[in-house]
């Protein structure tokens, strides 16, 4: 089985069993929009390998497998989708590109995009280039840097080397 399919399916019965116990096939139906047929079959597949406990009748349970691979797939949707709203993307889009993301991204990329997110909400003001990138996303048109931040930048960045 695929691991996006098997990291959407353990992410979603996670998400369903914060209000219920038991997940049943018509739960994941209703909420993908397909057959429960299809659910059953996919429900099997987890079964075996060991991500749900599933009894045909009477619903699934993360075990505690699928549970770890459900918050580590929760955790990287999450912060991809804080990092594309941080760059200006639309929330919902967010959302959408990090359902994708969440599935191909190198752990080593996430790793520096949790580092970047950490760095920004740690920052009291926001930084004068974010300030201007969003700008930028938002109207098509880069702004020229200022000046007197072009000189602030330099010295830094010299200080630094």
């Amino acid at each position: 089985m695929r691991k996006k399919t098997i990291e959407d399916y353990v992410e979603l019965v996670y998400d369903l069993q914060k209000s219920k116990k038991i997940v049943h096939t018509n739960d994941i139906a209703f909420a993908l929009d397909i057959n429960p047929a299809s659910v059953t079959e996919i429900f099997q597949k987890l079964n075996e390998e060991g991500y749900i406990n599933y009894e045909k009748y009477t619903g699934a349970r993360l075990t505690k497998k699928g549970r770890e691979l459900a918050i580590k797939t929760k955790r990287k949707h999450n912060i991809i989708t804080e990092f594309l709203v941080i760059l200006g993307v639309n929330k919902k889009i967010a959302e959408i590109d990090a359902c994708e993301m969440e599935h191909i991204i190198h752990p080593s990329t996430l790793e520096t995009i949790i580092k970047f997110v950490e760095v920004i909400k740690n920052c009291n003001v926001t930084p004068f280039w974010l300030d201007r990138l969003k700008k930028y996303v938002k109207t098509g048109k880069l702004a020229d840097c200022p000046s007197e931040l072009t000189e602030i930048c330099l010295k830094y960045s010299k200080i630094k080397n």
